[in-house]
């Protein structure tokens, strides 16, 4: 099995409980397990439970890490998906979730993207699908075409890329 968090920053390694590869392919993972998935997230099952940072794994193979404490806004659009903003002061990162359901409850948790995972910080990853997968997922549950990652240093670029991207999120300037 592939250690998931060999790519991740040295100094976040050892806090970022791994999930095995069948998780991430949608398979509940055994019972006594702190952790659980389904196609587009794995999360934390414990009420209490905390994760330090969300992966999120792109299709290409490679995958990147924020720390929770850097996530300073998100909004949930069903038509488009959600756009979270992290920033650690000198750079902020825009990551756009596109998928549909993202607010669905999975599992015997009933957690979600929204309100009940990542706002909870529950959330330790999340992943683009591959198209057989997204064909299984149309029957309700949570599904992610595809996962966008920029940075900015200033709010006119971030401003530029969502109108590119995702115009539904841009606010009137006012």
């Amino acid at each position: 099995m592939r250690d998931n968090n060999a790519g991740a920053p040295a100094h976040l390694r050892n806090y970022i409980s791994p999930v095995a590869r069948a998780d991430s392919k949608g398979q509940e993972a055994a019972s006594d397990s702190e952790e659980g998935s389904c196609p587009a997230f794995g999360f934390l099952r414990g009420l209490e439970a905390r994760a330090i940072a969300v992966e999120f794994r792109l299709a290409s193979g490679n995958s990147e890490w924020f720390a929770y404490h850097c996530l300073v806004s998100w909004r949930h659009n069903p038509s488009v998906g959600l756009l979270l903003k992290f920033t650690n002061g000198d750079v902020t990162s825009l990551v756009l979730i596109c998928g549909s359901n993202l607010d669905a409850p999975v599992g015997q948790a009933q957690v979600n993207l929204t309100d009940r995972g990542l706002h909870r910080q529950r959330i330790v990853y999340i992943r683009e699908m591959d198209e057989a997968e997204l064909r299984q997922a149309r029957g309700g549950g949570p599904s992610i075409d595809r996962i966008d990652i920029a940075e900015f240093e200033t709010v006119e670029e971030q401003r530029e890329w969502l109108k590119a991207r995702a115009p539904a999120f841009l606010r009137k300037q006012g």
